[in-house]
């Protein structure tokens, strides 16, 4: 029960956080420290309460190792979302960031000098190549849609560049960030909930660094027409209602992903992950009507039949299907 109750949790937060993101992006572009303050500012707070009992509960790992991980995991999350202010589409952004296998693989390699099958070095082929097309396909829509002066056109393909830039850089930030966080569950143990807070918590200050952009869309936010929220009856701005939804949503989904990590294996989650990025491709396609190619679409499912692919699903499934058969001529 609590396995399909974490399940429902991945694609219902999570789907409805990609909708309220790109409903707050195609307003504002640039509000992606506002979106990101929110949802460390919310997910924090919860911590501190529920978690740290008022920060009187210690850590189990070291504050010092915290520092390191939350500063890698603020700039990851930083980047990844003011990297849609640089002309970065939502379902180009969807399939850039499924390619942390590729960067975990590169840098498990290179730092803990690990080896791997040849399926899984086909997995990543699959994937670096599923990217590069719905990349190079990107990168076509840009020019032609600022086809009308030389300069302008220019200017918005290297915005676009830079945008691909940082997605590439936290991509791979992100991928360190993991392998600093096996080593140091190996030596302290697993502690998830700990982890969350102190991630969401730490970086905090952080954002007064931010805090000129912050205000600007607080301000803008505060602007936006008003509407009714359901069942409370209150008009506020839409743009706050929608940051709401997406704080909200980004907590169930992050806690979906939680639960689901201590009932199931790391196969299974990573099964349920993909598949929900899958559905808020689709979904964001479809219902913002994203311009979207036969090319894409290629791509796409490339990227899709790799990470399948890397997870071993159709080993596992078969090994699932063949198990009652292989148990019956044992008994036999």
């Amino acid at each position: 029960m609590a396995t399909v109750l974490a399940i429902a949790l991945v694609f219902v937060g999570c789907c409805s956080n990609v909708v309220s993101l790109e409903l707050l992006v195609r307003q504002f572009p640039g509000c992606g420290n506002i979106v990101t303050f929110a949802q460390f500012l919310f997910i924090a707070l919860e911590g501190f309460i529920f978690h740290s009992n008022f920060g009187r509960k210690k850590p189990t790992i070291p504050i010092r190792n915290y520092v390191i991980m939350v500063t890698m995991f603020f700039t990851v999350s930083v980047i990844n979302n003011y990297a849609l202010n640089f002309n970065i589409a939502m379902p180009l952004h969807m399939i850039f960031r499924s390619g942390s296998l590729i960067a975990n693989m590169i840098l498990g390699i290179i730092i803990l000098k690990k080896r791997y099958s040849a399926s899984k070095y086909l997995s990543i082929v699959l994937i670096s190549t599923g990217i590069f097309i719905c990349t190079i396909m990107s990168a076509r829509q840009v020019n032609v849609a600022t086809e009308g002066s030389e300069d302008q056109g220019f200017y918005t393909f290297v915005r676009w560049l830079i945008g691909i830039a940082m997605l590439t850089f936290a991509l791979l930030m992100s991928a360190r960030m993991g392998i600093f966080q096996e080593t140091l569950y190996k030596q302290y143990g697993k502690h998830s909930k700990e982890a969350l807070f102190y991630n969401h918590f730490l970086p905090l200050p952080g954002f007064l660094l931010l805090s000129t952009d912050i205000y600007q869309h607080c301000i803008h936010f505060s602007q936006s027409a008003p509407a009714v929220v359901p069942v409370v009856g209150v008009s506020v701005p839409i743009m706050w209602l929608y940051l709401l939804i997406n704080v909200i949503t980004q907590y169930v989904c992050i806690r979906g992903v939680f639960v689901l990590t201590t009932e199931c294996a790391s196969l299974t989650v990573t099964l349920v992950v993909t598949l929900r990025k899958f559905l808020s491709l689709i979904f964001s396609i479809m219902y913002f009507q994203n311009p979207f190619t036969t090319w894409h679409w290629v791509g796409t499912g490339v990227v899709f039949v790799g990470t399948l692919m890397y997870t071993e699903v159709w080993s596992s499934v078969q090994s699932a299907l063949r198990g009652p058969s292989v148990k019956e001529k044992k008994a036999e």
